[in-house]
């Protein structure tokens, strides 16, 4: 059985928040120094990467509706695959000036979605 496009969505927007959350208050200063912290976030952008690439598999159109949808799976597979060469500050400058867009743009897929099965 597939799963339900939407799921994927709701994924993104779950490991959003929780980078958000993980994140909230703390300085690049504090990010760099809690490598607790890096690898939650990492591994929380891993998610929002595969969720999107399985959801541009599953329903084109929908992914259509999330901007950059192969620059963030790239970035994905460069946490994955180039976790050696993660550089930190892009991780951080991904944080704060690309992830509230892309949450903002995957609530409101969802919610139309929702919407739209009513």
């Amino acid at each position: 059985m597939q799963r339900d496009p939407r799921a994927y969505l709701w994924d993104v927007c779950e490991a959003a928040k929780a980078i958000e959350s993980f994140t909230n208050g703390m300085a690049i200063e504090q990010y760099k120094l809690n490598a607790l912290v890096q690898a939650a976030v990492e591994r929380k952008f891993e998610i929002i990467g595969e969720a999107l690439n399985q959801l541009s598999k599953s329903d084109p159109m929908l992914a259509a509706m999330i901007p950059d949808v192969p620059l963030i799976v790239a970035f994905r597979n460069q946490l994955i695959h180039g976790y050696a060469a993660v550089n930190v500050e892009t991780v951080w400058s991904a944080i704060q000036i690309s992830l509230p867009p892309l949450l903002l743009a995957a609530q409101a897929a969802l919610a139309i979605q929702k919407a739209s099965a009513l």
